[in-house]
């Protein structure tokens, strides 16, 4: 279907303007202020802003192996729904993707379910246990990256011969980074909030002690290497000396953890994740990671469990949330409204940055595919997560007033969701 948007804010060679955009055979054929043809279907989007598609490289689809938590389709809708257009889908599966054997039936679900494009990730080691590798050359080509997520890679020779392989193969290593031995038992942040409420606490090392040991690696191999949602101070301390090292670094943080600290957490399993909330002196270092391009991009581990699975409180629920649905309106409210930073750097966070860091999607460019979003962003409502379209639930933004509302979401010039 050809089609214009017309009157829009376009998101065009870095910065907005007002301008028409037209689809032609689900490309950008021409965004300029020429007039729609009588005979178009002109879609008019008078200040409201058109975005290049959102990315996000760290989700969970759950499928197969979960499809009680979520779904290949109905994650995807729920990414479509939040204005993305690709997301990459982590491989804590049931098959997990170690070998493509492995793989295929995952590829099999995205191929009939999934509404946007979905890039699988391949394991890292054979059944994310951390003691044999993957078959890393086979599954390259069908993979977007390699992980291990939900699990760190405890040992350090296993990581070394990991970032080898990795980088024989072109690809990058993105790192969940936890030392088991460090977590005793604990949930959430050790900080105040556990303390006030006899809660156990997860130390901030365990997370930023194997991003100084992977960064070595990096040192040694020159793999490419991206840390998985960072939440601690010192994490971002030590991407910020490795970039400035010019080792070939990036990271990723989560909305939560750029616009909440532990003082907000409650007694529910809505406010549970892995990495957890930490402090408020954590924050202020996140966001100025952002500030300072320490910090590449946002992603939302998206995470979703069934209702049981995270009613049972901040200690027995399962770690994870879910995101796609509140991630822009959550930062466009919290950091663009309030003036941390500006529309055109949550645009390079959420959509730029990370096409070019992982060489996917599409840029809004004349001749490309139409991958875009469109957005309101003067409608104010509260998030209501029984209005999501992901199976998940659990989000700590319930009832948060929020601005910006996804009008149209488009992939290869279908439209995927539309609210108009």
């Amino acid at each position: 279907m050809d089609y214009v948007l017309s009157n829009a804010f376009v998101y065009f060679e870095n910065e907005f303007s007002k301008a028409n955009v037209f689809v032609h055979n689900g490309r950008i054929a021409d965004i300029s202020l020429t007039a729609p043809s009588g005979d178009a279907v002109v879609y008019n989007f008078d200040n409201c802003f058109v975005f290049p598609g959102l990315i996000d490289v760290h989700v969970h689809l759950r499928e197969p192996g979960f499809s009680y938590k979520e779904t290949v389709e109905t994650g995807s809708m729920a990414a479509a729904h939040g204005g993305y257009t690709t997301v990459c889908a982590m491989p804590n599966l049931n098959p997990v993707p170690d070998s493509l054997e492995n793989l295929t039936p995952q590829l099999g679900k995205i191929e009939n379910g999934a509404k946007i494009n979905v890039l699988p990730y391949g394991a890292v080691t054979k059944d994310e246990k951390g003691q044999e590798l993957s078959d890393i050359m086979e599954l390259a080509p069908y993979v977007c990256a390699f992980s291990d997520d939900g699990r760190g890679v405890q040992n350090e020779d296993m990581m070394r011969c990991a970032m080898k392989e990795i980088k024989r193969n072109g690809k990058i290593l993105a790192a969940h980074c936890e030392d088991n031995s460090l977590l005793n038992g604990g949930y959430i942040h050790d900080g105040q909030y556990a303390k006030d409420h006899g809660h156990r606490g997860i130390c901030s090392e365990s997370e930023w002690g194997p991003i100084k040991r992977d960064i070595a690696l990096v040192r040694e191999t020159g793999c490419k290497y991206h840390v998985c949602h960072i939440s601690a101070k010192e994490s971002v301390e030590l991407i910020r000396m490795a970039k400035k090292e010019g080792l070939p670094v990036s990271c990723e943080t989560g909305p939560h953890y750029l616009t909440m600290n532990d003082s907000m957490l409650q007694e529910d399993g809505r406010f549970k994740m892995n990495p957890p909330i930490r402090s408020e002196e954590d924050r202020q270092a996140l966001i100025e990671g952002l500030l300072d391009g320490t910090i590449d991009m946002i992603a939302t581990d998206h995470a979703p469990h069934s209702a049981e699975e995270k009613s049972v409180g901040l200690e027995k629920s399962l770690m994870g949330v879910v995101g796609l649905e509140t991630a822009f309106p959550v930062l466009y409210t919290e950091l663009v409204k309030k003036n941390v930073i500006s529309l055109q750097k949550l645009v390079e966070l959420m959509s730029v940055n990370p096409r070019k860091r992982f060489n996917i999607g599409s840029p809004l460019a004349v001749g490309e595919s139409a991958d875009f979003t469109v957005y309101d962003l003067n409608a104010k409502y509260t998030v209501d997560p029984e209005k999501f379209l992901s199976m998940g639930r659990a989000t700590p933004f319930a009832g948060k007033e929020v601005y910006g509302r996804c009008l149209m979401t488009a992939v290869k010039g279908q439209i995927v969701w539309k609210d108009i």
